[in-house]
Parts: C-alpha cells; sequence; structure tokens
C-alpha cells in the first residue's frame, strides 16, 4: 500500500512570533529559516514552538515579533552531529502560512477552536515504556516513525495518558496507528556523569486519540530505528 505522504503527517498552530527569524540552512538555492512560535494552551499556559520555513513563503511579509500567524505544515525530525554523537532534532516544518486577520488580540484557544493540532499516522518503532508518576498518572511514552518520501523517516515522540498509556503497554514494535494530539514544549533538567546538569527543552506529541490501523507488525520499522538508534 502506498503511502500518501501529504496526508500521514498533517499540523496546525496558531500562534504569536516571539522571536526574529535565523539562518538556519540553504537547499539548492532556497534559504531556510527558524523562529519560534508561542501556542497558547486552553490553560492560560504556552508551549513555545520552534518553526522551520522557506524564504519564498515570506516573500512581502514581515515576520516580526508579536506577530499572530496560522502554520500549516509538519512535525519533522533529523539528526545533528553534536559533542561527538548524533541528536535527535524536532521542529514544525512549515507548508503555509497566514497572518491573523486581528493582530491587535491574542489568539484564545476553544475546545471548538483548537491552535495546536497534529496527525500522524505512523509505526510504533520501540517498545512503549508505560509508568506512573508519584501522584498515580499513568503515562507512556511512545516513539513514533512517521514516513517521508525519499525513504526518509521522521521520529516522533509521543506521550500518552491513563487508559491510553496502559493501551500503549503491550503494543508490538511495527503497529501501525493514527495519533491526534498536540505539540507540546516542556522543560527539564540533563544530569551529566561529571555531576552538572543543564536545563533543555523537550518537544512531543501529547496524545489525544489513538487508533490502530494495522497490528501486522511492520519489520522494516524495526530496521530503520536500528540505524537511527544512537540519535533517538
Amino acid at each position: 500500500m502506498s503511502t500518501n505522504y501529504l496526508e500521514n503527517n498533517q499540523l496546525t498552530l496558531i500562534g504569536k512570533v516571539t522571536s526574529e527569524k535565523t539562518f538556519s540552512h540553504e537547499i539548492y538555492g532556497e534559504k531556510f529559516y527558524i523562529f519560534n512560535l508561542s501556542v497558547p494552551r486552553l490553560s492560560g499556559n504556552s508551549d513555545i514552538i520552534p518553526i522551520t520555513i522557506s524564504e519564498r513563503l515570506l516573500v512581502e511579509q514581515d515576520l516580526s515579533i508579536g506577530k499572530n500567524v496560522i502554520i500549516e505544515g509538519q512535525f519533522r525530525s533529523y539528526n545533528s552531529y553534536q559533542n561527538d554523537r548524533n541528536k535527535l532534532i524536532l521542529t514544525v516544518f512549515a507548508k503555509e502560512i497566514k497572518f491573523a486577520e486581528n493582530q491587535e488580540e491574542d489568539f484564545i484557544p476553544s475546545k471548538e477552536c483548537a491552535s495546536n493540532e497534529v496527525i500522524l499516522d505512523g509505526f510504533i518503532c520501540k517498545k512503549p515504556i508505560y509508568r506512573k508518576t508519584p501522584f498515580g498518572r499513568e503515562i507512556a511514552d511512545v516513539l513514533l516513525a512517521v514516513n517521508r518520501a525519499y525513504n526518509k523517516s521522521d521520529y516522533i515522540p509521543c506521550i500518552a495518558w491513563g487508559r491510553t498509556a496502559r493501551f500503549c503497554e503491550n503494543m508490538a514494535v511495527g503497529t501501525e496507528v493514527r495519533v491526534v494530539g498536540r505539540v507540546q514544549s516542556r522543560q527539564y533538567e540533563k544530569k551529566f556523569e561529571d555531576g552538572t546538569s543543564e536545563m533543555r527543552i523537550a518537544y512531543e506529541v501529547s496524545v489525544a486519540s489513538l487508533e490502530v490501523l494495522n497490528e501486522e507488525p511492520n519489520t522494516n520499522q524495526e530496521e530503520n530505528v536500528e540505524e537511527n538508534k544512537e540519535a533517538i
């Protein structure tokens, strides 16, 4: 069965630009930039999400701090070689950007109008890790491989909660699933062997719903994750 690479990774974000764009890379003469987008949650907090965007989407557009924008694109990953090891970098790849009609007011999300939604069709590529917090909340860490054109895959960390976390606990590697959720950012403390530590930011998908599309394990995904395991 062929994969529709435009539909297996879909994302929409509505938020405010919180940083100047900086140069990222260039491919065949096309320059790409990165900026941060603050996306509000229903709780009143916000997620700060990195956006990668082509210069060709910014012709005659003023992408300045404080602008309210709508981003449509995909949640992607790539390997970056840092400090003698590979590191998995996550970013939102913008395919379209729209500037909100009302720039005077901040966007306030509602249950009827989500400011942050991602839909992923992919494969479980590592054994899910199920655990409970000190307060008894159930969580499962799920790594999803989402296929992309030219035999590439994006490796997306996801977090499931409650009964969905319990459901994920016994899923076989290679199971094909559809995840609907939101991209979130969170700070954590990274501790090193020499006793030092630093604060870092992790990006992941908080799962709202999960549907099994095919329970027959896809062994190709197991082989692919073995090739990339140093970065994951």
